[in-house]
């Protein structure tokens, strides 16, 4: 039995809309240094969970827990400050704006000119891309070009970067390997792999089986708003993942 503290519990979560249960029950776990993928087809629950965990929806039913203690949210921001962030697949960056910008995005440093008129602190901001940027060893020739101006995979890294920067101890990232080319995956695998080394949680939403195998410690399948099974990534297979998730 693991007696660490998890990071994050979820405890017998239900949502429902209506008359339509979208999670039924629902329980999962995501200890320190912990990637547990969160697998399922289309209308399985997996959006639910993660808008639950992000403040989005509150629970019908059940309870959330950060290192032990309930909480609830009312907003998104509510779970960031508990140290939740939330990277969706279209990564809310401003793609005119480099790292910096980026990272502080709604959050800006300001300092004062002239002792009095308040202007962007765009040193900070920097110095913050470069050394939030070097923790993920994330190497580009220009920390201060566009984000328009990197790839996929560096994109993934500037949001992920953002989290990092807030202090973020749970990552929930949605398909972040999708309409990638294989490289760029194997980039983000290994930017996982890092948060993972730091001690932090990640939940790790993707239909890339060879993506979850090759990152995450424990799935969690869901299928059609329960907890279908969970297992252990060392423990099973592709075969058996995909009869969890569609049943029979």
């Amino acid at each position: 039995m693991n007696s660490v503290t998890p990071l994050l519990e979820v405890r017998n979560l239900s949502r429902y809309f209506g008359a339509v249960r979208a999670l039924d029950n629902c329980s999962m776990v995501v200890r320190p240094g912990e990637v547990v993928a969160l697998a399922g087809d289309n209308g399985a629950g997996k959006t639910t969970m993660i808008k639950a965990i992000s403040g989005v929806y509150p629970p019908t039913a059940g309870e959330i827990l950060i290192e032990g203690k309930p909480v609830t949210f009312s907003s998104p921001q509510d779970a960031r400050e508990k140290g939740i962030e939330t990277i969706y697949q279209d990564l809310a960056l401003a793609d005119n704006l480099p790292i910096g910008a980026n990272i502080f995005l709604g959050r800006e440093p300001m300092k004062k000119l002239f002792g009095f008129l308040p202007v962007l602190d765009r040193k900070a901001m920097a110095e913050a891309a470069r050394k939030t940027m070097a923790e993920l060893d994330f190497h580009v020739k220009r920390l201060d070009a566009p984000v328009s101006n990197f790839s996929g995979g560096q994109r993934q890294a500037v949001a992920i970067g953002r989290a990092v920067y807030w202090n973020a101890r749970i990552l929930v990232m949605d398909e972040p390997t999708a309409a990638l080319g294989v490289p760029e995956q194997r980039k983000v695998v290994a930017l996982i792999k890092s948060l993972k080394a730091q001690g932090r949680g990640v939940i790790f939403i993707s239909h890339n089986l060879q993506d979850i195998f090759a990152v995450s410690d424990r799935i969690v399948v869901l299928r059609r708003g329960i907890v279908a099974g969970e297992r252990n990534i060392a423990e099973t297979n592709h075969e058996e993942v995909v009869r969890l998730m569609i049943g029979g």
